[in-house]
Order: C-alpha cells, then structure tokens, then sequence
C-alpha cells in the first residue's frame, strides 16, 4: 500500500469518511497468477514472476488499495507447512495441505515450529527481503504481519470433521491445540513485524468461526483471537466470508477493527451485529456477480450497494471474501469506476 492508501485506510478505520468511499480487493493466489498470465506453480516458485504480477495489479487498478498488499504466501500450505503437514502443489491448480491423521495423544506432543526456519515460512519472508527495494520503489510498503487463524490451522492440521467432532467431544484437547498454534502464531507474526519495521497492521485469515455457535465462538475462538489482536499495531484485520452473524457481535472484544465477510449478510446488519466498531470491506456477490457478471451487471450490483447504505463511515467498498478466480480487469473497472461516479453525482 502507498503512504496515501494506509492514511486513507486508517481514516477510515477513526470514522472519518472519504468521498468517494474507498475501494479495496483482498489479492492473492485464486485470482493473481491466472489474471496475470502464469501458472500458479511459476508465481509460488518465482520471485520475479510473482512481483511483476502484484506489480501490474496495482499499475492496472491505482484507485484501488489491495489488501495486504504485496502478499507472501503458499496458499493454504503456508503455516500448517511448519506443523510438517504434507503439501501438494499442482502445476495449475491450488495447493493442499493434506492432515497429519495424528491421535489425540499425538497432538500434545506435536512439537511447536520455529518460524524463523521450519515449512515455507521462510520461502515467505525471503521472497519478500529479496523484493523490498523494489516494492518501495514502486511506492508502497509492506504493512501486514499475515497468516492463518488457529481454528483454520487447527482444521487443516487434523481435517474439519475430525476437528470440529473433537471440539465437541475433547474440549481439553481443542483448547491445549489451539494454545499452541496460538503460541506459534504470536512468534510468526512477531517475526515478521521484526523483520519489516513498515509493519503496522496484522491480518488473520479464519473461516472456521464460521461453523462455531455462540458457546463455542466463546470458548474455541474469542480468547485466540483476542490474544493475537492485542499485538500493538493499528490495523487488526480479519477475513472470515463463512456465515458470521453468529460471530460477528464478538469481533470488538477480539479487537478487530477492519472485517472482511461472506456477501450473505448485508453492510448495514453487519454494522448493527458490530456495534458500529469495526471497518467493513465488502460487499457485493464475489462469484456469482463480480467474476461471472458482465461490467454492466457489476456495476448494477455496485449501484445497488451504494443505494443500500444508511451510514458511510466505516467502509471499504469490495466484494465479499477475497477476489475470487476468473475476475476480469472489465469488471474491477467497472466496480471501481461506479464507486468513483457515485461519489461526484451523490456525495457518497
């Protein structure tokens, strides 16, 4: 992100609002290598490739700041890597992390990985060492620790249903598990602050709150997350696009304040859900409209967003989740271009 897009963000996040509302896309490996022309195996393996492919994201779309910007990273393979989960990387397809099928007895052994040097942890950090200077010369820095939450570590670890079933059955289990992955995370991301002192925002990735009730968003999800929220940066930014209505009320006590969500639940019940504490981006139909859309039905369902809104404040306008695969330049066009008339012709 550029100095201007982090001061608009954090503006943002006090309440003040910019007109027109600010636009920004979550950009990684579903959408990135195909948009820009390359095989998913050539942007995980080549620095080069996989720089000129941000590089030209943000040439191509400058009205639009993308989230975290400049991301490192292997897929859903980046941290359950270090716990020694195998990893198959097709050549044109995404990556796995296949589950370690580890009894209970196993999992409290499971040794805690160092992430200076244990899975692709390191691949992350070097590959951005190595391109740094010309990130900065490009006039953006790297803002964002990232990594995956502990309940989506945990359910790539073990399998969801195996997860979610000793989560029932286990509770004392679950809770050691998560312990520890949130004791690995803590390092992880505090290595990584370390070492890009630009760092001032964190950014966890968890769709498993999703599946959770109330006592088990309580009990599995809300002392973690407020754990790793309570880093001291200023943007504490969570993505989860599985259902969140049941989750969404517990996000100002985890500390979050920027929410990326599924398209289900509309911007003015999220902000009801939130008290009006937390930053939304979203939140049009990411698939449905946004990738299989034509520019005009996009900018139909951006104008119907816009004409939605009771209270602009606390709002990145994008789609809901992260920009899926097979979203073409015509419609992020369209998107950002509807936000930006809205603005002049309304005051939005």
């Amino acid at each position: 992100m550029t100095d201007n897009q982090w001061e608009t963000l954090l503006a943002t996040l006090r309440g003040e609002v910019r007109r027109p509302l600010p636009v920004g896309f979550i950009i990684d490996s579903p959408w990135l290598p195909r948009w820009y022309g390359i095989r998913i195996i050539d942007y995980f393996t080549s620095e080069e490739e996989w720089l000129r492919a941000n590089l030209k994201a943000i040439e191509t779309f400058p009205d639009a700041m993308f989230l975290p910007g400049f991301w490192s990273e292997f897929g859903m393979c980046t941290e359950p890597s270090a716990f020694g989960a195998r990893c198959t990387f097709p050549p044109d397809e995404f990556p796995h992390a296949h589950p370690l099928q580890l009894s209970a007895e196993d999992l409290d052994r499971l040794p805690l990985p160092d992430p200076r040097t244990d899975g692709l942890l390191p691949f992350v950090l070097t590959r951005l060492k190595h391109t740094e200077p010309r990130i900065r010369q490009a006039g953006h820095a790297i803002r964002f620790a990232v990594a995956r939450g502990p309940l989506n570590i945990a359910s790539y670890l073990m399998g969801t249903t195996e997860f979610l079933t000793m989560m029932m059955l286990d509770p004392g289990k679950t809770t050691n598990l998560l312990r520890k992955i949130t004791a690995f995370l803590k390092e992880w991301l505090a290595l990584q602050r370390e070492t890009f002192p630009t760092i001032d925002g964190i950014f966890l990735l968890d769709d498993m709150i999703g599946f959770l009730g109330e006592q088990e968003v309580r009990q599995f999800a809300l002392p973690y997350f407020k754990d790793l929220f309570a880093m001291d940066v200023t943007v504490k930014f969570l993505h989860n696009d599985a259902p969140c209505k049941v989750s969404a009320p517990f996000l100002p006590a985890m500390g979050v304040n920027l929410f990326n969500m599924g398209f289900e639940v509309s911007l003015n019940e999220l902000k009801s859900l939130t008290g009006g504490e937390v930053t939304l981006v979203g939140n049009i139909p990411p698939r449905d409209v946004l990738a299989e859309g034509s520019p005009d039905q996009v900018s139909e369902a951006t104008r119907a967003l816009l004409g939605s809104l009771t209270d602009a404040s606390h709002l990145i306008l994008s789609c809901g989740g992260g920009m899926p695969p097979g979203v073409s330049s015509a419609n992020i066009h369209a998107f950002i271009n509807t936000v930006l008339e809205g603005g002049r012709s309304r005051g939005i």
